[in-house]
Formats: structure tokens, sequence, C-alpha cells
């Protein structure tokens, strides 16, 4: 066995049965962030340990279960006729079995908080005018609009599945019934199963939102403790960020996640939050001259490749409350 990946197995062993020293730790957390086969080596390894103690429940976690558990689960995986296994299997087979019976529900309890305070978070992020599709470990899709970033934990999916996010994103949730999912920001927060639902809150806007097209999801008010909304398919929740109210309206919820194909769409959006959003698309600059406007709400649908800013702002300036000036890249609007 090389001495290098010797050294880095015991190293993994001491973290899982917490007789690793803080330096040590700390040679591990660089070893697993140097690239992404170290990490996936060591989730192999975290694998192994989690899923053959399968705690159903943790306040009666039962050693010797687990064992068998694992011994079948390693007999499926490692036995092949007439093949040999290779000590590197059987020292990662050996030492899991070592562990599951040494170690107690205490252990794995603070492996499981020492996992979370000392690695660092994935962040992913969609640059000004684009759009970024990506899945995350327990197979949700989320897509992030322009300006927008998601940050998890590097222990996603173990004991818990929360995703911070600034901006908009929209996902499609794996169902855990185990292991809920949640995206939150600072003033608002949404908890779900496994459900379809678009996010928009950029930290400049003056509202965030959240749209439900599937399932079943539980919006809580962190600006007004207390004040949570259970939404049902086919909803919309607004929260204003300067006084913490709520409200809620039908809408058709698909139409919002309309931005993943290349679409504009804003229904009842507040004029301040447009003028955001197409800055970010067009990167323009729009000055909203008269106070008075920021209260105005539009609806619209652009196909953000095939139109101009100005074509945009023709269409919004259809409806009678607003004209336009553009200077090179800056933009005026001003009220009828």
């Amino acid at each position: 066995m090389d001495k290098k990946n010797s050294h880095i197995d015991d190293l993994i062993a001491g973290y899982f049965s917490q007789e690793i020293s803080e330096e040590e730790l700390k040679e591990l957390e660089t070893w697993i962030n140097k690239s992404p086969e170290n990490e996936q080596q060591f989730r192999r390894m975290q694998e192994i340990w989690f899923s053959a103690s399968c705690l159903s429940d943790k306040e009666n976690f039962d050693k010797n279960e687990a064992y068998h558990r694992f011994l079948a689960h390693t007999e499926k995986k490692n036995v092949a006729p007439r093949r040999k296994i290779s000590l590197r299997i059987l020292w990662q087979s050996v030492a899991a079995i070592a562990l599951l019976v040494v170690v107690s529900y205490i252990s794995f309890r603070q492996g499981n908080e020492q996992l979370k305070s000392h690695f660092t978070d994935i962040v992913i992020e969609a640059p000004w005018g684009s759009r970024t599709k990506t899945y995350l470990p327990d197979g949700t899709l989320a897509w992030l609009n322009a300006g927008s970033r998601i940050s998890y934990s590097q222990g996603f999916g173990v004991n818990g599945r929360s995703v911070a996010l600034s901006g908009e994103g929209y996902f499609e949730v794996a169902r855990n019934e185990k292991l809920p999912f949640s995206v939150k920001t600072d003033e608002i927060q949404v908890n779900v199963l496994g459900t379809k639902f678009n996010f928009r809150n950029y930290p400049d806007d003056e509202e965030a939102t959240i749209s439900l097209l599937e399932g079943n999801v539980l919006v809580r008010n962190h600006i007004k403790e207390g004040e949570n909304i259970e939404m049902e398919p086919g909803q919309k929740v607004f929260l204003d960020k300067k006084n913490g109210l709520m409200r809620i309206i039908k809408v058709n919820a698909r139409n919002t996640a309309e931005w993943t194909n290349g679409y504009l769409f804003f229904d009842e959006e507040l004029l301040p939050d447009i003028v955001k959003e197409l800055e970010r698309s067009y990167d323009v600059r729009i000055i909203i001259t008269h106070p008075d406007m920021e209260k105005l709400r539009f609806y619209g649908n652009f196909i953000r490749k095939e139109l101009s800013i100005e074509e945009v702002l023709d269409m919004l300036g259809s409806t009678g409350k607003i004209k336009y000036c553009v200077n090179g890249k800056e933009i005026r609007l001003s009220p009828k």
C-alpha cells in the first residue's frame, strides 16, 4: 500500500474514531480540499460509515445491528468470483468494521458537528448576463439567474440539506422525508421535502418572492418571527423587506420560472425590482426619476435574446405609466 495513501487512510480513520489532533484535522481538511478526487474518496469512506449505521433512531444506536448491516453491504460490493480483494479494500472494510464496534452514538454525533465546523462551504455563482444550471449532491436541480449565488456545506445530505441563496434560483427538489430541504436568505426561508419552486431575493430588491409550482412549502418570515405561510401550488408570496409584511396571491407559477428558458417574466413586480433585473440582463444603468414611480407594478413576458432593452422599455411604456430617455448606457425613466 502506498505510504502516502496509508497516512491519509489513518487520518480518515482517526477522524471518525475521534482520535485525531487539531493539526491532523487541518492536514485532512487541506487534503480533501486539494482535489475533487480526494473529496470523493473521503465521501466514499463516509458513506460506508453512515450507510452501515443507518440510524433511523439516533437515540437508540445499535452497534451490533450496524455491524451486520455493514457485513452485508461489503459482501455485496467487494466479493467477486476468482478475484482477490485488494489490501486497500480489505483495510477499508476492517477499519470500518472496527469503527462500527468501538464508536458510540456520542462520537457519531460529535463527528457530524466537527465536520460542519471545519469544512468550508461550496459556492456556485451565475455571472451577470448569464444563467447557471447545476445539480446538488442529493440530485436536486438548481438554476441560478444572473448575478445569483448559492452556497452549501460539504456535509450537505449527511444530516441536513440547507442552501443559502443570494439572488434568484429555481429548484426541483429531490424528495427525502428524513432530510427536509431548505433555502435560506437573511429575510426569509423556505422549508420543503420535495417540490418545484422559484425563489427570488436579491440583496437590493425591495421584495422577496417565492412561487410554488408543485408540492407544498413552509415559508418562514425572519423579519417578523412567527409570521409563517404554508403555500400550495399556483401561489406566490411577496415579502416587503422594509416592514416584514407578507402577502400571497394566486398566479400561473410556471411563468415565474420561464427565465430558465431565456425569458424575462414580470408578474406584478415592482418597478425598482424590474429595473434591477433589466440592468443585470442588459448591462445598463437605469434611473427612476420620480419616487412615486417606485410603487408601480408591471406584468410582462419578453424573450431576452430577441429583444433589445429599448424594445422592452417600449412595451412597458405602452401601459401609459412611464416614458424613457436613453443616453448611451444610461436610461432615465419618468412618469407619463
